[in-house]
């Protein structure tokens, strides 16, 4: 018995020792990376955005596009005044909230200059005309007061500007002739010359006495054809709508609303450039 005792201590004594001094070995473990450096600034880099979802568009905030005639860059647009800019902005805007009631976005439209001409400050000093009597086959002495009636019909639709048709040929800012008939559709022919800033300057108008067809023109003809003609000289361009006019091929024979809306909101803005 004494002996079982004494191997059964030794045992326990040896198991002891062994868990204290003896240790299984560890199964190794994978080593941890260190943490990955801070990203160096870096304009240059920029970091992929995530997809965007085509069925829903980013949202642009701030943006609103409106569909306007582009106009060409001004070449001297870097010099141009903070002002000027506004005014011209200002006029633009005007021009395309007349749509409909003026044919001012056409006009502006077909320009090749996109500029406004117009006379500036004519009613104190009116342009001077030389309206001659003609010497061509048709013409009567009454065309000449058709012409001056068809000036006292843009004077009278409230046109700012007055013309003197008494003036003489060499003092004339304007100049009227007479020619039998014209070759191709057409009765008159009106050319306008302006400065460097829009200011019409000086002007020559060609009337016929014999429609394309070779039928002589009446007073009242030649009153209709002096009202288009006027316009020009005024500075309107043609009208795409037939029933005023200004349109090309001359229909009616009197201003139109839109005829007297388009002269009255050009000499309303600033002569010149709108780009």
């Amino acid at each position: 018995m004494s002996v079982l005792v004494a191997a059964v201590a030794v045992f326990l004594v040896s198991a002891l020792l062994w868990g204290l001094f003896v240790r299984p070995p560890r199964a190794k473990q994978p080593p941890v990376p260190p943490p990955p450096p801070p990203p160096a600034a870096n304009p240059a880099v920029v970091t992929p955005a995530a997809p965007h979802d085509s069925a829903t568009p980013p949202r642009l905030v701030g943006d609103s596009r409106v569909p306007v005639a582009v106009l060409p860059a001004d070449p001297g647009l870097a010099n141009t005044s903070y002002l000027v800019l506004l005014a011209r902005s200002e006029a633009r805007r005007r021009i395309r909230a007349s749509s409909g009631l003026t044919y001012m976005n056409d006009i502006v439209a077909e320009s090749q200059d996109s500029m406004l001409h117009r006379w500036d400050n004519r009613i104190l000093r009116p342009v001077r005309v030389f309206l001659p009597r003609g010497t061509v086959a048709n013409f009567q002495p009454t065309f000449l007061t058709a012409v001056q009636r068809a000036f006292e019909r843009w004077q009278d639709a409230g046109v700012p500007v007055r013309f003197n048709l008494e003036a003489d040929s060499g003092a004339a800012e304007v100049q009227f002739r007479w020619r039998i008939q014209f070759e191709g559709d057409r009765t008159g022919q009106t050319e306008v010359r302006w400065d460097q800033d829009g200011h019409l300057v000086s002007g020559d108008v060609t009337l016929a006495t014999f429609d394309p067809k070779g039928q002589p023109l009446t007073d009242d003809d030649v009153r209709v054809v002096a009202l288009h003609e006027i316009g020009h000289l005024i500075g309107l361009d043609h009208s795409p709508d037939s029933t005023d006019i200004m349109h090309a091929t001359t229909k009616v024979r009197d201003l139109s609303a839109r005829d007297i809306q388009t002269a009255l909101l050009l000499y309303q803005l600033a002569p010149g450039s709108l780009r």
